[in-house]
C-alpha cells in the first residue's frame, strides 16, 4: 500500500509579520517547522506501513527551504519526499494549494490513502485536506481520532465531533485529516536522521505537473485578503496577593460587584 502524507512548513514563531502589499506572511528569515498537526499524520502513516507494509511518501508545496520539512519527516521513517516548488505557486489560497497537491497526486497515480493534519497552524482553515478530496473526487473522513480497521480496499475510522465521535466507513483510496488524539509522534533516531540525509527528494514544478497556470498562485486563488489588523487590547486583569481565604473573599466581592453593576444597567 502507498500512504501519502501532505505536510506544510509553518513559521516557528509567535511573531508573525505580514507583507503590507500582498497581505501574506513574510517567511524570509523566519525559523520554520513542520506543521504540528501534520506530525500526527506522518506518525499514523508510519504505523500503517508497519502494520500492512508498503511505502510512505511525504509531500509539501513551498519554497526550496521546505525541503527541510521533508527531511524531518524522512528522519521519522518516511521513505521518500516530494517538494512542489515554483514561483507560480506563490500566494496560493487553500483552493489553489489543494489543486496543486491534487495534480501532484495524479502524477503519482498509485496511492491507497492520503493523510493530512486537520489544519495548518498558520492558517487554521482546515480546508486543504477536503479540497484535495474535492479536486480528485475522492471520499474523505475528517478529524479522525482512530482508525478502527483498514484493508487494501476499505477503511473504518472514528471521527471526532464536538459532543463525541462517529464511526464512518469508506472505500480506498480515501483522504483522511487527523487530530492530535490519534497518536503520539515518534522521535527520530540517530540512524534515521543520517539515512534521511541520503534519501531522495523529488522536485516538481508546475510544468512537471501539467497544471493549468490560471488555477495556480494568486491568480488561481478564489479568496483575497483585503485587510489584516491586530485585535484590540484586552483590558488589564486584576491580581490579589495574601492568604488564600483573603484572595477568595476579594474575588467573590469583585464578582458580586460586577453582577450587581450588570443588573442595574
Amino acid at each position: 500500500m502507498h500512504f501519502i502524507v501532505c505536510i506544510k512548513q509553518v513559521p516557528d514563531t509567535s511573531e508573525i509579520k505580514i507583507d503590507p502589499e500582498t497581505n501574506s506572511l513574510i517567511r524570509e528569515g523566519v525559523t520554520a517547522m513542520v506543521n504540528p498537526f501534520d506530525m500526527y499524520a506522518i506518525e499514523e502513516a508510519l504505523r500503517l506501513r508497519e502494520a500492512m507494509g508498503g511505502l510512505v511518501t511525504v509531500m509539501t508545496m513551498g519554497p526550496l527551504q521546505a525541503e527541510t520539512a521533508l527531511r524531518e519527516a524522512m528522519a521519522m521513517g518516511a521513505d521518500q519526499g516530494i517538494l512542489l516548488s515554483d514561483p507560480a505557486f506563490a500566494g496560493s489560497d487553500t483552493w489553489a494549494t489543494s489543486y496543486t497537491l491534487s495534480m501532484a497526486l495524479r502524477r503519482i497515480g498509485d496511492y491507497s490513502l492520503i493523510l493530512c493534519g486537520k489544519q495548518a497552524a498558520d492558517g487554521d482553515t482546515a480546508q486543504v485536506g477536503p479540497g484535495i478530496a474535492a479536486h480528485m473526487d475522492l471520499p474523505q473522513i475528517t478529524f479522525v481520532r482512530q482508525i478502527e480497521r483498514i484493508s487494501p480496499t476499505g477503511i473504518v475510522a472514528a471521527r471526532m465531533l464536538d459532543d463525541g465521535s462517529e464511526i464512518l466507513e469508506s472505500s480506498l483510496p480515501c483522504v483522511l485529516t487527523v487530530v492530535k488524539e490519534i497518536n503520539t509522534p515518534r522521535l527520530p533516531t540517530l540512524k534515521n536522521i543520517l539515512e534521511a540525509k541520503k534519501k531522495e527528494v523529488l522536485h516538481w514544478t508546475a510544468r512537471d505537473l501539467d497544471c493549468d497556470f490560471k488555477r495556480l498562485g494568486r491568480t488561481g486563488s478564489l479568496t483575497r485578503v483585503l485587510k489584516i489588523f491586530s485585535p484590540p487590547m484586552r483590558c488589564q486583569g486584576q491580581t490579589w496577593t495574601g492568604e488564600t481565604k483573603e484572595m477568595i473573599q476579594a474575588l467573590m466581592e469583585k464578582v458580586s460587584e460586577a453582577i450587581f453593576s450588570a443588573k442595574s444597567k
